[in-house]
């Protein structure tokens, strides 16, 4: 079992880059990280031994690592997704306020993202 942190980063992982992982990887680790099957279980289900998963288990979560090591786009996701939040804060506490500096934040911000971008 994984803890809820480590699923969180193995579902941003396979959201971005599950699709270059071939059929069979990608039905094996749905299985472990989205359906919590157990390595025996999924052994069972697929005529292979319970090693034979855990090994491509740890090969597809490589794959997907080094995809996000090559490319970021985990990360920049969840930098924009930040950015974006903060701005949602600031836009309701200018609407509570009128503080016309909350707008050069707000603008800051903006620009930020799109220089990530």
């Amino acid at each position: 079992m994984i803890d809820v942190e480590e699923k969180l980063e193995q579902t941003y992982l396979y959201d971005f880059y599950g699709e270059l992982l071939n059929e069979h990887q990608r039905r094996i680790y749905e299985n472990i990280v989205f359906d919590d099957l157990s390595l025996g279980e999924i052994a069972s289900e697929n005529g292979i031994s319970r090693q034979g998963v855990a090994d491509m288990m740890k090969r597809s979560r490589k794959k997907l690592a080094d995809y996000e090591d090559k490319l970021h786009l985990v990360k920049k996701f969840l930098s924009v997704k930040m950015a974006v939040e903060e701005i949602h804060c600031l836009t309701e506490e200018f609407r509570q306020s009128g503080n016309g500096q909350l707008v050069e934040q707000i603008n800051a911000i903006s620009n930020k993202i799109l220089e990530e971008l």
